[in-house]
């Protein structure tokens, strides 16, 4: 992607944030959503909360990535603004990757909010900050990338959120948020391990504790890779089969 892409996409990015992103009903699923969850585990159990660090702070950024990205492009489509979009001299990777770049940006400043959040309240090792820096940016990139390929995917809004909810709702508690994965009957764990929030929980702990509890870090980060990777050129597939 040549500096002309680059400098195109991160505009689009720039107006995805201003038009959609930083609006109270966003701010809610990544912000209140996340912690209303940890309260309902946190109240039951106090001594939990640096147990659940992690996986609080990848939720947040599942939700705050996919929480305009599920919809962005199918809302322009019909609104036709997106056809506008294709208009300028920029392939389609390169708006497809101008839109994921906005959900990477707020997913991982929502992330950061909680990880501050944690900080106070549990004892936060910072000698892997770099690393721990990029978990977050990795796993934005995935699940932003997973609202590009749902909101490619399906016509309407609601069909939307109830193909990305089909697939959150499942995550938070199959993938290590408030259970650990080891901790699982052995018949679940199968299904845990085809879910990318899976490895983005077990990396974050990583870097905050310094323990994982499903895979080496190097594993994680792999897998976090190829799905990204895999998820973003199928989006950009089903978008140029759709635009025939």
């Amino acid at each position: 992607m040549d500096k002309q892409s680059l400098m195109g996409a991160f505009y689009i990015a720039l107006k995805d944030l201003k038009t959609y992103y930083f609006k109270p009903p966003n701010l809610s699923w990544g912000i209140m959503f996340p912690i209303v969850m940890a309260l309902a585990f946190v109240l039951r159990n106090p001594g939990e909360i640096s147990e659940l660090a992690p996986g609080i702070i990848a939720m947040s950024i599942l939700f705050a990535s996919t929480s305009a990205e599920a919809i962005v492009i199918v809302f322009e489509r019909r609104t036709k603004t997106f056809d506008r979009l294709m208009l300028a001299p920029l392939s389609v990777e390169s708006v497809l990757f101008g839109k994921v770049l906005g959900g990477v940006i707020f997913g991982f400043l929502m992330s950061c909010v909680f990880l501050l959040g944690s900080a106070a309240l549990m004892s936060v090792s910072w000698e892997n900050l770099a690393f721990l820096i990029l978990s977050l940016l990795m796993s934005a990139l995935v699940f932003s990338v997973f609202g590009t390929f749902v909101s490619v995917y399906v016509k309407e809004i609601f069909d939307a959120m109830t193909l990305a909810n089909f697939f959150r709702f499942p995550m938070i508690f199959l993938c290590g948020v408030f259970i650990p994965v080891s901790a699982m009957p052995a018949f679940i764990r199968p299904l845990s391990y085809l879910f990318p929030l899976t490895y983005s929980v077990d990396l974050i702990r990583f870097f905050l504790t310094g323990a994982h509890d499903v895979t080496d870090p190097l594993v994680s980060s792999i897998v976090l890779i190829a799905y990204s990777i895999i998820l973003f050129y199928s989006s950009v597939w089903v978008l140029k089969k759709r635009m025939e």
